[in-house]
């Protein structure tokens, strides 16, 4: 996928962007993303509250709808095992597979990773994607730098629930998912801002994860 169609879908937006404009448009907010983006520049206490609050339901509902679409399709093999990996779940890092539409240039199934960065009350948390067919990533000729969904953060962490596949019921939340070739049933993402702010916490179940199994250490 090259950078000129998401560009021009985009209208002078990054991908990003767009997908958090649309969530807030198919949530019903009024509020124009600009206004999101400039949030911070907004003079008044409660202008800068409110701007806070639409970012945060931004962020929470492209999170949402991003991980709810997971799809249980191979994103490379390990190396080591020559086992097929379809979710990656680290405590500061997740990857996933799920489609993009296609009206953000060329739609189908992209890598959704999810990663943070940086230390004390300033860390990121960004996301970068990168097309998949047939189990191979394609990157961009010129690769483009995982774009932030939310800065300035004191805490970031990624927790994964599955089923416990010696006893067949769910099991315990996992810092770490190990069964990379299954998708976890639950994923939550909890987040406290730089000034101390708790973000409302989330939890989503992976439609497609099905009966599978896994995640117990």
């Amino acid at each position: 996928m090259t950078s000129a169609p998401r560009r021009a879908a985009a209208g002078g937006f990054t991908l990003i962007e767009v997908l958090l404009a649309t969530v807030l448009l198919v949530g019903g907010l009024t509020l124009a993303f600009a206004t999101l983006r400039s949030a911070t520049a907004i003079s008044g206490r409660g202008e800068a509250i409110a701007g806070r609050s639409e970012q945060i339901r931004a962020v929470e509902g492209f999170l949402r709808q991003r991980l709810s679409g997971a799809k249980p399709m191979v994103m490379n093999i390990d190396p080591q095992t020559l086992q097929q990996v379809r979710f990656v779940g680290e405590p500061q890092r997740m990857q996933f597979v799920a489609d993009l539409p296609s009206y953000l240039g060329r739609g189908g199934p992209y890598l959704h990773d999810l990663q943070v960065s940086g230390e004390g009350d300033h860390r990121q948390l960004a996301i970068a994607l990168v097309q998949v067919q047939a189990g191979k990533q394609l990157p961009e000729s010129t690769p483009r730098p995982p774009e932030p969904l939310a800065e300035d953060l004191r805490e970031v962490r990624f927790r994964y629930r599955g089923i416990d596949p010696e006893r067949g019921t769910i099991g315990s939340w996992q810092e770490r998912w190990t069964r990379i070739d299954t998708l976890p049933l639950l994923v939550s993402i909890e987040l406290r801002g730089g000034d101390g702010t708790v973000w409302p916490p989330l939890v989503v179940a992976l439609r497609q994860a099905g009966g599978m199994a896994g995640g117990h250490q």
